[in-house]
């Protein structure tokens, strides 16, 4: 059996091995490191995959969250509302931005914030919305759009770990995760469905005055080369994370078939268990399982941890500590917050290894394993 990886970019990567290296060579050939064609016929593409108007390419997903809330006009005070159960940089970035961000609940399903909870949270300071697709699973973008129109919000999409899934409006109409909100954004680091081979983070949205505000303060704030017209950042995608990207964006679909195999194969081995609860999948998401997380009752989940890891199987726990309760949120008021389910989870969430080069026997020896915990 080889090795089980958490994710395991090798094997992926020896699969598109040809092509991932022509395309590198062709960048080191042009020596356009910086701004190369790469770099727009990969925002072209993804542009057409994700239908959506524009797709600007920038470092990283964190600076793309960041220039999306600079874009908006938002002011040092103004209320945003967030999960806290994410990963930090969906929350840090507020913070950074002098803005105040409002911790509000998720589902206990979906592990998505909770519309009812954005209700609660809304007053006079709120501005906008930052729903985070977690773990691949789209959040309700149907009743959080209402919410934001009914009280004049922005909705800045978090997309970083749910490139490729689509939400089902009640309608029937389909849309791509990160296309829906006044912006999206993503993240392409190494371990993502989409994944370059370094860092790197995109912006999505169908407003071209918007669109033109985003390029210009990924580039220093330039309306054209020095001529500086706003408050900027130097965030760019290189022309060789473009190249690796323009490959694997043509496998994105099989990537999340091959994903959604694999956790098909975990929710057999698992179904009906007491202790165990598999992934909810809601009706209007399909889920491209970026991480693939069980809930455990009346089991010691961090002796789990360590089980595994003493048979070889990496597992991981998104997120130990939730963000209202990290030390960074103190000035915020971020212990005094009240989240039930967000709090519940954290003490029994794990994430068993998942990528697109699992086979049936690392598969079998995950599951085995982790029953004979949690049976014992």
């Amino acid at each position: 059996m080889r090795p089980i990886q958490m994710v395991d970019l090798k094997q992926q990567y020896a699969r598109i091995k040809g092509d991932v290296d022509n395309a590198i060579q062709e960048v080191i050939d042009s020596a356009a490191f910086i701004n190369g064609r790469q770099v727009t016929e990969f925002a072209e593409n993804l542009s057409r995959y994700l239908g959506v108007k524009h797709v600007i390419p920038c470092a990283n997903g964190t600076d793309a969250l960041q220039i999306a809330m600079m874009a908006l006009g938002l002011e040092p005070g103004d209320e945003v509302i967030t999960p806290s159960f994410t990963y930090i940089a969906t929350t840090e970035v507020i913070a950074l931005l002098r803005l105040k961000p409002v911790f509000v609940d998720v589902d206990p399903k979906t592990f998505c914030i909770d519309p009812e909870s954005i209700r609660k949270a809304i007053t006079p300071r709120t501005r906008a919305i930052v729903p985070v697709h977690l773990y691949g699973q789209s959040a309700d973008m149907e009743a959080i759009m209402e919410i934001a129109r009914h009280n004049n919000l922005y909705v800045i999409e978090d997309n970083a770990q749910a490139i490729g899934s689509d939400f089902r409006f009640k309608d029937g109409t389909e849309k791509k995760t990160g296309t829906i909100g006044t912006i999206g954004t993503t993240s392409f680091f190494p371990s993502k469905n989409l994944g370059c081979y370094g860092d790197g983070g995109a912006i999505f949205t169908n407003d071209d005055a918007l669109a033109n505000v985003l390029k210009m303060i990924a580039n220093h704030g330039q309306s054209k080369r020095y001529y500086h017209d706003m408050v900027g950042c130097n965030s760019r995608l290189d022309s060789i994370q473009a190249a690796v990207l323009n490959v694997k964006l043509q496998h994105l679909d099989s990537y999340i078939n091959a994903r959604r195999r694999v956790a098909d194969y975990y929710d057999q081995a698992f179904a009906g268990h007491p202790k165990i609860t598999t992934p909810y999948r809601a009706l209007y998401s399909n889920h491209v399982f970026h991480q693939y997380t069980l809930i455990l009752e009346g089991v010691d989940r961090d002796g789990l941890n360590k089980f595994l890891a003493e048979n070889a199987i990496p597992s991981m726990i998104y997120y130990p500590v939730p963000a209202h309760r990290q030390k960074m949120f103190e000035p915020f008021g971020g212990s005094k917050y009240s989240l039930k389910t967000t709090d519940w989870l954290t003490e029994r969430v794990i994430s068993l290894p998942m990528h697109t080069e699992l086979d049936n026997e690392q598969l079998r020896y995950i599951t085995e394993k982790v029953l004979e915990f949690v049976n014992k």
